[in-house]
């Protein structure tokens, strides 16, 4: 454990009792750096899934908290009993521990500080994660499954992230999985000036995408939904137009880039729908890109093998990413400084509650029960 504080130090120093038991806190998951995309997709979070999950899950830890995004499916535990590897995979039901890692005490703080950050994302810096790290805690909150130490914890990354946003200049300029998609379609298309975009999806994914790609310039966007009417939200307040999914194939020859943001228990379109919706267009110099960023993918692969089809997916995003990533590595340094001292501040809070509550189940002279920088 670091011992930051120098009082803290001099305390363990001179006091009579065992050194503090290590932090009780554990990340289990795999994300974009350890797993490929069609990995990730079995250890995804679908809709109705999650009290199965947390259900399992509990019978392993005291406090749980399932932080799951299109690039990450994690696993905070406190108050651990048994192996987090194990508890993990008997959630998903799948052998995935050759792309799982695992964190304990302060490297599980840390790691949950910078994916708050934004520091751990496939586009560093993105804003997205804030505010599903805060959704993810307030969940666990909800179901009764998160408690003094996962409190501190998640309050204490939230801050981190806070600060290493309005201190370093990470958000300058706003970036996300949905800007790097619009501007790859941008790339392959060599602009998006009079183009046609249809977005399947109608969340937050799919409106940061269309707000994306009305900054680039497309003026014709059809949004598909399997609820007709969160797409006509999402088309009012953004504009475009309006598609039903059981309409989708019909509309499909328009489009010249396909966004997938959604989430579906099934493939949405194939390679044979692909090759109609081309034939339709009737033209073989009027190519369709498709990039798919859900997790699970909901565009078969076998749409990569028809004539003048150009799919991608997350993984994809890579050189998009790097190119990025240019202008902010600058504030890297920084950032991390304050990801180190916000685990510090943790570090020296444990000590001391650890510290005082063992005294004063023995009895101990008050002088010694407090220990403070």
């Amino acid at each position: 454990m670091t011992l930051a504080c120098p009082t803290a130090r001099q305390f363990v120093a001179r006091s009579p009792l065992p050194a503090p038991d290590p932090l009780d806190f554990v990340v289990v998951g795999l994300n974009h750096h350890s797993a490929p995309v069609e990995v990730r997709e079995r250890a995804a979070v679908r809709a109705g899934e999650e009290d199965a999950l947390l259900a399992h899950l509990s019978r392993h830890a005291r406090e749980v908290m399932l932080l799951a995004t299109c690039n990450r499916t994690e696993v905070y535990l406190a108050g651990l009993s048994g192996d987090p590897l194990s508890a993990f995979q008997g959630a998903w039901g799948h052998a995935l521990e050759d792309h799982l890692y695992s964190h304990s005490g302060e490297e599980a703080v840390t790691h949950l500080y910078r994916v708050a950050s934004g520091l751990d994302s496939l586009v560093i810096g993105e804003t997205q994660i804030q505010g599903q790290v805060k959704r993810a805690w307030q969940a666990a909150n909800a179901r009764g499954l998160s408690g003094p130490l996962l409190n501190k914890i998640a309050q204490g990354a939230l801050a981190a992230g806070k600060r290493v946003r309005t201190e370093t200049g990470l958000s300058d300029s706003v970036v996300s999985v949905s800007s790097a998609a619009v501007e790859l379609a941008e790339l392959a298309l060599g602009g998006l000036a009079g183009r046609t975009a249809l977005i399947i999806g109608a969340g937050e994914t799919a409106e940061l995408t269309l707000t994306h790609l009305r900054a680039a310039g497309i003026e014709d966007v059809i949004v598909v939904n399997r609820t007709a009417e969160r797409a006509r939200q999402l088309a009012a307040r953004l504009g475009g137009r309006v598609c039903a999914a059981e309409f989708l194939h019909e509309a499909l020859p328009e489009a010249d880039v396909v966004i997938a943001s959604s989430a579906a228990p099934h493939y949405v379109l194939n390679g044979e729908a692909v090759a109609a919706a081309l034939a339709a267009r009737g033209s073989g110099d009027r190519p369709m890109f498709f990039i798919d960023i859900s997790v699970p993918r909901i565009l078969d692969p076998d749409i990569a093998a028809v004539r003048g089809a150009h799919l991608l997916n997350l993984d994809d995003l890579t050189a998009v990413v790097h190119h990025n990533l240019q202008g902010r590595r600058a504030a890297l340094p920084q950032a991390g400084a304050i990801i180190r001292e916000a685990a510090s501040d943790l570090s020296r809070w444990h000590l001391t509650r650890t510290a005082q509550q063992t005294l004063q189940g023995r009895g101990a002279p008050r002088e010694l029960a407090v220990a403070s920088d």
